[in-house]
């Protein structure tokens, strides 16, 4: 009996430790029929072969925190490739608005705050290029957003209007609003903007699914699923058009309380072939650059000066522990977005109450991003069994760290950042996503930096903290496998498992540096959904 599929003539990394490589995998129904040199012996006149020509291939990646559907929706409205600095994410935006004079109004995704001032771009800027037309332009974190003055205006933002407890306004010194709105000050705005629909949700997932698959992506979870995302999950899936495998963490609303968790669990049941809506997204903090990420002692002045400041927590600690109880009770994975190292220790206090209260659990907790960890913190994962979320490619010396972070954080907790390599020691599981479209959906830009701890030509921040460019595959295959309750069908090489593959132009293990090697293949369910 031959195989309909065989990779042949490089290296398969297979995830296991006892045989990390193998020269051949053999693939028949879907599936893992063969592996090493008896693969070859399953080659037949019908076989496909791809011949690896020397370089490496892997497991299909799996991307444990990502954004594809509303990630993809942005690369179907303003490009900000190539804008480096404020003219050019300016242009972006001119070119935009000049080419859709009949949108009533702007909106789109993807600056970043290192080409402003202070991380701020103003309105006036922004008027300039799109008239008297509101427009609402998030970044690339999604923690902060751009707007106009008619965007202003509409929302009635003036300067007697008072920040809201989860966010801030950004002022001019008159105190009127400067245009730079910080996590919840944004939605005075996004309420009066135009609505995205299922539709254009359709839409955003078909063009993320297709970046992700070129990067070698076969599965995913995705970090932010509303009943829109999920409903357009739920009608590609049934159209047969989902090539991923997907988990949705469903949204939890901050501003309600436990009354969500039986309409949660309702939603449990919208699903389909290949899409499991089985995890919750908890927003815990803000982010480090605009002193919103929640941590234990206070941000600095700049000058080295303490502020006071000890940024938000977006759900009461004391209410979050009940949250997370509820939900472990429920059979719902907790997907926690917690960066500072207050956010990090409330998650863990949760789940420990969670455990307290339920038993230990089979749902596999996890904490996303991570920036800060106190070290009192780090031994805590393997003891609750919680599950490290890594997102490395910002684990390095870019301008968000040396301009608009470092400066403003105490050289103790400069320590804390990314703590990769410590988890990996004291036998903590690690997972890998990319939060695309806050950052790249490349896999092997994000290994690089996780290996590295660099930018290209840049200081290394951290380089304790580095892991190996096994332990990074294996966070990005067997490790995200495991987040997403998978397994036992994907995430390594092994006979019986699903045929996720993907094939790399070089061997990066043996040629680097490792960012520049491509996917040539991805290969899922041993069909070929994407060549070079």
């Amino acid at each position: 009996m031959s195989a309909e599929l065989a990779l042949v003539g490089g290296r398969v990394f297979t995830a296991d430790p006892a045989i990390p490589f193998v020269t051949a995998v053999a693939v028949g129904d879907g599936r893992i029929v063969a592996v090493g040199p008896g693969a070859e012996e399953l080659i037949g006149a019908s076989t496909q072969v791809i011949d690896l020509e020397g370089a490496l291939a892997t497991p299909g990646f799996i991307d444990a925190h990502v954004h594809p559907v509303t990630s993809g929706l942005d690369r179907l409205r303003i490009s900000f490739e190539g804008s480096h600095d404020a003219r050019t994410a300016l242009d972006a935006v001119g070119r935009y608005a000049a080419d859709h004079p009949d949108l009533p109004w702007i909106v789109g995704s993807g600056w970043s705050q290192a080409w402003f001032e202070g991380g701020c771009p103003s309105a006036p800027d922004l008027d300039a290029v799109v008239g008297d037309r509101p427009a609402l332009i998030t970044n690339t974190d999604g923690h902060g957003a751009w707007v106009s003055s008619r965007a202003l205006e509409l929302a009635g933002i003036t300067a007697s209007t008072p920040d809201p407890a989860d966010g801030r306004i950004e002022r001019r010194p008159d105190g009127a609003p400067q245009g730079t709105l910080h996590e919840g000050a944004v939605h005075l705005v996004e309420r009066h903007a135009p609505d995205d629909s299922v539709e254009d949700y359709e839409r955003g997932l078909i063009r993320g699914q297709d970046e992700l698959i070129g990067y070698g992506v076969t599965g995913w979870q995705d970090a932010a699923v509303s009943p829109e995302i999920q409903e357009a999950y739920v009608r590609v899936a049934g159209s047969g058009q989902l090539i991923g495998n997907v988990v949705g963490a469903l949204w939890w609303d901050r501003h309600r309380g436990l009354d969500q968790v039986d309409e949660l669990v309702a939603r449990r049941e919208q699903s389909a072939p290949g899409f499991e809506p089985t995890s919750v997204k908890l927003m815990l903090d803000g982010v480090a650059e605009n002193y919103t990420a929640s941590v234990l002692d206070p941000y600095l002045d700049g000058f080295g000066n303490p502020t006071g400041n000890l940024g938000v927590d977006f759900i009461d600690p004391d209410e979050l522990a009940s949250i997370v109880t509820a939900l472990d009770s429920s059979g719902f994975q907790c997907h926690f977005h917690a960066l500072g190292d207050r956010a990090v220790r409330n998650a863990l206090d949760a789940i420990e109450a969670a455990v307290d209260a339920n038993g230990p659990s089979a749902n596999r907790h996890h904490l996303a991003h991570l920036q800060f960890v106190h070290p009192d913190d780090v031994a805590r994962f393997p003891a609750l069994r919680a599950v490290a979320n890594a997102q490395p490619l910002w684990a390095c010396n870019d301008a968000y760290q040396t301009e608009l972070t470092r400066p403003f954080i105490t050289p103790q907790r400069d320590s804390w950042q990314y703590p990769f390599g410590s988890l990996l020691r004291v036998g903590a599981r690690l997972g890998m996503g990319s939060d695309w479209g806050v950052s790249t959906a490349n896999v092997m830009e994000e290994i690089d930096v996780a290996v590295n701890r660099t930018c290209p030509d840049g200081e290394p921040l951290g380089p304790d903290e580095a892991m190996t460019p096994i332990q990074a595959l294996v966070a990005f295959t067997l490790g995200s496998a495991y987040i997403n309750h998978c397994e036992q069908d994907r995430g390594s090489v092994a006979v019986g498992k699903l045929a996720d593959l993907v094939v790399l132009d070089r061997d990066p293990l043996r040629e680097g540096p490792i960012r520049e090697a491509e996917v040539v293949s991805t290969i899922a369910g041993g069909r070929v959904v994407y060549e070079r």
